[in-house]
């Protein structure tokens, strides 16, 4: 049975938000919502995300856009307060745009670890949404110029009419398992500074299983053949646009073949090794991430 209870405890994956579908097309109820008092507002510039530091760090959510033709999209309903995600990358000087604006604009990445666990997932939410209406600009088929529709979660052409709909590309993330040992790598696009080893991680291919995503990517990487995979819990993963499908497999074979255009390093790790880790100079995946609870779910059964 899939591990519901690790997947509720990531990071990015709690919300606390009523998506509200029903209200994207209703227009007088959300130019209604916007221009309530009660209305939250996720301002975006350029990647990031508006914050306050002290005395913790926090999302601002009530610095409200000084243009009101700046209409935001639509995310849901927060404790029943709607809240709109509104992108400003096309200014200079974002702050200047937003009416009693406190805070700077931040890279969501380097705080998520610190932010309530509802906050960061509403933050990924905007990021997601906004990134790829940013990259939505033009229809696919025909070239012409694409418009927000529903509230922002339909990209519409003004030119053939084809709807675009918000894209999520799935990637699976395993943790390989043989006897008390796994099997973790080092990707080229780690930093090597940081020198940290995580779990073999791919994209889904069209015509793929799950599963067998798992198996090819696992086998591609370090020439490691698996057996059986179990499914333990998804993660919305914002950098760009991911959703990440953890998995727990175990390795049929040992013998590592690296695949040295892709990974820098790959190695069997006992519990002990990934306890002592910084005496053996190596670090584990960022605490935000799927991988790191994958590993830190193993290391805990061994407790």
């Amino acid at each position: 049975m899939p591990d519901t209870n690790a997947a509720s405890a990531l990071l990015y994956s709690s919300a606390a938000l009523d998506r509200a579908g029903h209200r994207r097309t209703d227009a007088g109820w959300i130019a209604q919502a916007r221009a309530s008092a009660e209305a939250l507002f996720v301002p975006y510039w350029r990647g990031r995300m508006l914050m306050e530091l002290e005395p913790t760090p926090q999302a601002v959510l009530t610095a409200r856009p000084r243009d009101a033709a700046m209409a935001g999209s639509f995310l849901g309903l927060m404790a029943a307060r709607p809240v709109f995600a509104v992108d400003l990358s096309a200014t200079e000087a974002p702050m200047e745009a937003l009416a009693q604006a406190t805070g700077e604009f931040l890279d969501l990445r380097g705080l998520t670890a610190t932010l309530p666990a509802g906050q960061a997932g509403l933050l990924a939410t905007a990021k997601g949404l906004l990134y790829w209406q940013s990259r939505t600009r033009f229809c696919s088929l025909c070239g012409g110029a694409c418009v927000a529709e529903r509230a922002g979660h339909t990209m519409q052409c003004t030119q053939c009419g084809t709807e675009h709909f918000p894209r999520t590309d799935p990637a699976v993330i395993m943790l390989v398992t043989r006897g008390e040992r796994v099997l973790l790598g080092q990707s080229h696009k780690f930093p090597v500074e940081r020198n940290f080893f995580s779990t073999l991680a791919g994209f889904v291919e069209p015509g793929e299983s799950l599963e067998d995503a798992v198996r090819r990517e696992t086998l591609e990487e370090v020439g490691v053949t698996v057996g059986a995979v179990r499914y333990i819990g998804s993660q919305p993963w914002p950098f760009p646009a991911s959703l990440m499908l953890g998995y727990r497999a175990e390795a049929l074979s040992e013998a590592i073949t690296l695949d040295d255009e892709e990974m820098r390093a790959a190695a069997w790790f006992t519990r002990e090794d990934l306890v002592n880790r910084k005496q053996a100079g190596f670090n584990l995946p960022p605490k935000d991430s799927i991988a790191r609870r994958l590993i830190e779910d193993w290391m805990a059964e061994g407790v």
